[in-house]
């Protein structure tokens, strides 16, 4: 058994010390990512964390979806399961109905297609109150029943009742009839008596009404002359005054002041104005005469100006045209150059893959790769 000195430690611990910083080295020296981009393995530990937390929390997710789903299913098979026993003891119930109340034999048409019609069927008449004694049965006819004796006792004994009836109510009819005349007759008298009254006070008031008309009538016809007389006056002089007014005033004087506006010199009053001077036409023409021009000068600039905008883009459409076909021609000529370097570069191309496949004649083997990157020195 060799004893273990304190300087074979430190020398075991140094050794498993390097050991461990070759591992570390390695690690960092044949990771691809590591050793090109660098990385931070605790923000990537931290990430990793995360994104297992995300999964974790989208897989409960799903998993409570799923289980919802379940539950769904559950309630629509027990849902369907109830609708398909409804229908089933509706089916029954509708069945036990047909067969309880709905029975061939309580059909309307039954008697049509009965197999015991002939045992069933009853004579053509059993007495006179037969329900099967039709119009169209023909098996009875007038006077041929079988009580026509206690019948035609019934109808004499009806007959003399409604006879004794009958003079009772005519005898009743006529004491009514006596009594309602009497009654109409004093009421007549009265209403008579009350009209010839009311006829007399009517008469007294009409003739008090027609005497107090007059009087109001002949007091309006004199109150109305007297009024006619004064407007008829107070119209006159009204005229007058109008006329002496209209003769002293600016209208048939014909006084250019009074069209002048209270706005301004340029504004006249339209009921007033009885047209321009000599002096207003003539500067009014001449002003016309000057738009006249004006307007044909504006005209022949406008003219000449729309001409020189034809020219120039006459002139711009045929420079743009002359662009376009040099610069088709140069595209034409760039393209030909192009292919012609296409074509050497390819023929170059060829040359050097046959060169290459004549120069590297042995592939590389899987034990020439494996010999590199066994240490990070």
């Amino acid at each position: 058994m060799e004893i273990a000195l304190p300087k074979d430690l430190a020398q075991d611990v140094g050794l498993a010390k390097r050991r461990q910083g070759e591992l570390c080295r390695q690690k960092r020296i044949f990771d691809a990512r590591n050793r090109i981009i660098g990385g931070d393995p605790e923000v990537w530990d931290v990430q990793v964390h995360d994104r297992k937390i995300k999964e974790a929390t989208e897989k409960a997710r799903h998993e409570t979806f799923a289980a919802e789903m379940r539950q769904n299913d559950k309630i629509m098979c027990i849902l369907e399961n109830r609708e398909r026993r409804d229908r089933k003891n509706l089916c029954r119930a509708i069945n036990d109905f047909q067969q309880t109340f709905q029975k061939p034999e309580t059909r309307r048409e039954f008697d049509l297609s009965d197999p015991l019609v002939l045992k069933k069927d009853l004579p053509a008449r059993h007495s006179d109150n037969d329900v099967r004694n039709s119009m169209s049965g023909m098996q009875k006819f007038m006077g041929e029943d079988l009580n026509f004796h206690q019948r035609k006792r019934f109808q004499q004994e009806q007959n003399r009742e409604w006879s004794l009836q009958q003079q009772r109510e005519w005898k009743n009819a006529r004491a009514d009839h006596k009594l309602a005349e009497a009654l109409h007759t004093q009421t007549r008298l009265q209403l008579d008596h009350t009209a010839r009254h009311l006829q007399t006070l009517e008469g007294s008031t009409r003739k008090a009404v027609c005497a107090a008309v007059k009087e109001f009538n002949r007091n309006q016809a004199l109150e109305s002359a007297a009024r006619r007389v004064r407007e008829k006056k107070q119209e006159q002089e009204d005229n007058l005054v109008e006329i002496s007014s209209l003769l002293r005033g600016d209208l048939l004087s014909e006084n250019p002041q009074q069209a002048a506006s209270s706005f301004g010199p340029h504004r006249v009053v339209p009921d007033r104005w009885k047209g321009m001077s000599q002096e207003q036409l003539e500067q009014t023409r001449l002003v016309q005469k000057q738009q006249v021009q004006e307007k044909l000068r504006l005209q022949e600039e406008e003219r000449q100006r729309d001409m020189d905008w034809d020219r120039q883009r006459i002139q711009k459409a045929r420079a743009m045209l002359l662009f376009e076909r040099r610069q088709r021609r140069q595209l034409h000529e760039l393209r030909r150059a192009l292919d012609s370097s296409n074509r050497s570069l390819a023929q170059e191309q060829h040359l050097r893959k046959n060169h290459m496949k004549e120069v590297y004649t042995n592939d590389p083997t899987g034990d020439y790769f494996s010999q590199f990157n066994t240490r990070s020195r």
